[in-house]
């Protein structure tokens, strides 16, 4: 039933894709985030990130690894399990001071119902008539990254491909570029993602039978037609500082602020055309093997049931362990305490892998 609602969607969604736009939420699916670690710090993560969750986060932070190979895994469900959300990342020293990674990322909603032919031509309600399709949100990221003569300085840069399917009846194909810049300055790190930095445009076409079009006219639906949708540059300034408590016990800490350019969001902080979005995080580890996770985000203006105005926010947990090359990560995250039903538990894998040593193995370390 609950996919049923998202065909409904589907049909209502098209003829938005129409004409050349500039959405608020076009391509939002990569602002959801990658990596347990990550998402228990509410996403507060593009000054600290020194992994190869660096191609989403901060391309800068790739110069960081300190193994030959780093390979990352993480799937999630969404939506009590409608909405699948999967990644995967590899990433590699080229030299002393440069690295590049690769990342894929899948947002998708599998199985729904398409009911556009359950009637046949005489009227007649046939279940048989009744297909299914997916609706899949794709994202490709070549990402490379080298450290300054400066020290403490790094930059790095992507390259995205963007696929997006809707079935048989609808797909697009998108290009843009992100830039990412890190700063070490003593125990105070620093740090700028710019994405989408020229734009990332998505060329939508359709291919709509005539049945399908025939139940567009019926229901008021307008045919959608070939389209070009436009995702503005989004900038991320971050701060963070490391502290070293005792022999064994490390924090970490960092705010950053999203300022996106695409007119006013509900957000913290709104104006037009920017709006600016804070969230924070914490982690404090100990002896480097275990580590508790804390933050908040999504900050957001609603007025309640008797007209008062107040601000809802979406607080994240996660743990983490990590032992001879391999981490694994948790994050709980409940989106604003509205709902007991919208939560979710992301758990990521981390791989380092080294070259193959004398004995011609290679090495978890």
């Amino acid at each position: 039933m609950k996919k049923l609602l998202f065909l409904v969607v589907f049909l209502s969604a098209l003829s938005a894709f129409s004409q050349t736009s500039a959405p608020k939420f076009s391509n939002e699916f990569l602002s959801i985030g990658v990596g347990a670690r990550a998402l228990g710090m509410s996403n507060a993560y593009v000054t600290t990130v020194n992994d190869v969750t660096s191609g989403y986060w901060n391309p800068a932070g790739l110069a960081q690894i300190k193994k030959d190979f780093q390979v990352s895994l993480m799937h999630a469900s969404y939506f009590a399990g409608i909405a699948k959300y999967d990644y995967g990342a590899f990433a590699a020293n080229i030299d002393s001071s440069s690295a590049f990674g690769f990342s894929v990322v899948r947002f998708g909603v599998d199985d729904i119902p398409n009911t556009t032919q359950l009637i046949d031509a005489d009227g007649n309600v046939d279940f048989d008539r009744i297909s299914s399709f997916s609706v899949a949100d794709y994202a490709f990221m070549f990402s490379y990254a080298r450290k300054s003569k400066i020290p403490g300085l790094r930059y790095g840069a992507n390259v995205k491909i963007i696929y997006r399917q809707v079935g048989d009846f609808a797909k697009a194909w998108g290009f843009g570029l992100d830039g990412g810049i890190q700063y070490d300055l003593k125990n105070w790190k620093f740090g700028l993602m710019a994405r989408d930095v020229t734009s990332t445009f998505n060329a939508w076409s359709f291919s709509l039978n005539q049945e399908t079009i025939d139940v567009f006219n019926a229901t008021g639906n307008e045919i959608p037609s070939n389209s070009t949708e436009i995702t503005l540059p989004k900038v991320i300034l971050g701060v963070g500082r490391e502290i070293k408590i005792s022999n064994k016990f490390n924090f970490l800490g960092e705010i950053d602020f999203d300022l996106s350019t695409d007119g006013k969001r509900n957000v913290l902080i709104t104006g037009d055309p920017v709006s600016i979005d804070p969230h924070m995080g914490v982690e404090v580890g100990y002896s480097q093997l275990i580590f508790l996770r804390l933050g908040v985000g999504n900050f957001q203006k609603v007025t309640d049931i008797l007209q008062n105005d107040k601000i809802t926010y979406q607080p994240n947990f996660g743990i983490g362990i990590q032992f001879r090359g391999i981490a694994l990560d948790y994050a709980f995250s409940d989106i604003g305490d509205q709902s007991d039903a919208l939560y979710s538990n992301i758990f990521s894998l981390k791989f380092d892998i080294n070259k193959q040593n004398h004995t011609g193995t290679r090495r978890f370390d």
